[in-house]
């Protein structure tokens, strides 16, 4: 009895040594920062230093606030632009590349992950550079559909699609791997028997390849939702929130609450408000997307 007391008690020691890393950098690196953000939000507090406690005022402010519904919509608007539309194209890509083989088949999804791999600041560099109204490489494309050229990111109405457009192209590479990866788990046996009973490629699709690709859509989905309700860079980048807080979203007011005007407790409230719309978005739609899955 003693001895096995000794090695359960040496296999728990060995356990909590693996997981006490991740424990200690979790603590730090999420728990304590939403801990603190949580904390500052019911105070006045400078970006640093202590403030006073204020309450709820610092959200009955936010709830005045014109700026905080339009930053809103700003980021409703970009998901609606965003979320589905990348998911259908990169399931269609990932139909695709799937059908070939050997070097060519990794040569297509290379090509599509390349965007995926690079920093930000390039993406929108490349960008920014391609739709220049002097000589964009894209402006002439433009110019044939409206009839003149177009400063895309001064304009009210194409900055957020444009940035929706460099937005999936930056990160659908990883959506294209996962939905890839999803189809290669699905036994070719399936397809074999579904042609035997005469199905259509269509019906194939339909019947076979849609339900058992249903749980990694409802990844794909899941995260590009918290991805694009979390817009900063892009926008910081090419647009700093521009025309007319066209497309000016709540990180984007985070920064300027914090950073520009200091006022830590305020943006700690929009932070925090943020973070809670996330979170219940998120769970909310993973879970309607589960039980839609299991009709």
């Amino acid at each position: 009895m003693a001895l096995r007391n000794k090695k359960r008690l040496r296999h728990n020691l060995i356990a909590y040594s693996l997981i006490a890393p991740f424990l200690a950098i979790f603590l730090l690196v999420f728990l304590y920062p939403t801990f603190k953000v949580i904390q500052l939000s019911f105070t006045n507090s400078p970006l640093i230093g202590d403030g006073e406690w204020v309450g709820l005022d610092n959200f009955r402010r936010l709830f005045a606030d014109r700026l905080f519904y339009t930053s809103l919509y700003n980021n409703i608007y970009f998901v609606v632009l965003t979320v589905v539309p990348t998911t259908a194209i990169a399931l269609g890509i990932a139909l695709m590349v799937n059908r070939l083989k050997g070097r060519l088949q990794a040569l297509i999804l290379a090509t599509f992950f390349l965007p995926y791999i690079l920093p930000v600041s390039v993406v929108t560099e490349i960008w920014a550079w391609m739709l220049d109204v002097q000589f964009g490489v894209v402006q002439p494309a433009i110019e044939a559909v409206i009839g003149r050229s177009m400063p895309v990111f001064r304009n009210p109405q194409w900055v957020m699609p444009t940035i929706a457009v460099v937005t999936i192209w930056w990160t659908n590479g990883f959506n294209v791997l996962l939905f890839i990866a999803g189809l290669r788990n699905i036994p070719s046996e399936l397809y074999e028997a579904a042609a035997l009973d005469g199905a259509t490629s269509r019906q194939q699709f339909m019947r076979v390849t849609w339900p058992l690709l249903w749980p990694v859509t409802t990844l794909v989905l899941t995260l590009q939702l918290i991805l694009q309700l979390k817009l900063f860079d892009q926008v910081y980048l090419l647009s700093q929130g521009g025309p007319f807080n066209q497309s000016y979203v709540l990180l984007l007011m985070v920064y300027r609450e914090a950073f520009q005007l200091n006022q830590g407790g305020y943006a700690s409230a929009v932070a925090l408000v943020l973070f809670v719309m996330i979170m219940v978005v998120s769970v909310l739609q993973f879970q309607l997307l589960r039980i839609g899955g299991r009709k």
